[in-house]
């Protein structure tokens, strides 16, 4: 028989100033938990009509599958219609990652420094020079 770890998500409100909410999430965006997720995003928002900024910190975001994805551009749509700011702070090489391979890391984060957008094995690619004998 085959056994699942637990489905753990934990997050964590700060209201800084009636404006500015910070949620850090910390273990995985998943199947499992992204509606947990959502509604803690909705209770905010309904409690605070006048935030201005939500501030999503991602130092320890575990894995994020399709779902979280789906569950993150979900949350963008609605702040962005209520007239509220998104940040995702603290991003790891992952999660830019997998922004950058689906095409949503402007969407998310605007222009990066630079001007490029990770993608996966970007932090690792090697140019091999032609062998010429």
């Amino acid at each position: 028989m085959t056994t699942f770890p637990p489905h753990n998500l934990t997050l964590t409100r700060t209201v800084t100033d009636p404006h500015i909410v910070h949620i850090a999430i910390t273990g995985d965006l998943d199947y499992d938990t992204s509606e947990e997720f959502l509604e803690t995003v909705a209770e905010e928002m309904d409690a605070r009509p006048e935030l201005r900024e939500l501030h999503l910190d991602c130092a320890e975001l575990g894995t994020c599958d399709s779902m979280g994805l789906s569950i993150l551009l979900m949350v963008h749509r609605r702040v962005t219609l209520a007239g509220i700011k998104l940040y995702l702070d603290n991003r790891q090489p992952a999660l830019n990652r997998l922004l950058g391979i689906t095409g949503t890391f402007r969407h998310f984060i605007g222009e990066p420094e630079g001007g490029e957008v990770p993608t996966a094995g970007s932090e690792t690619r090697i140019v091999h020079p032609r062998d010429e004998n």
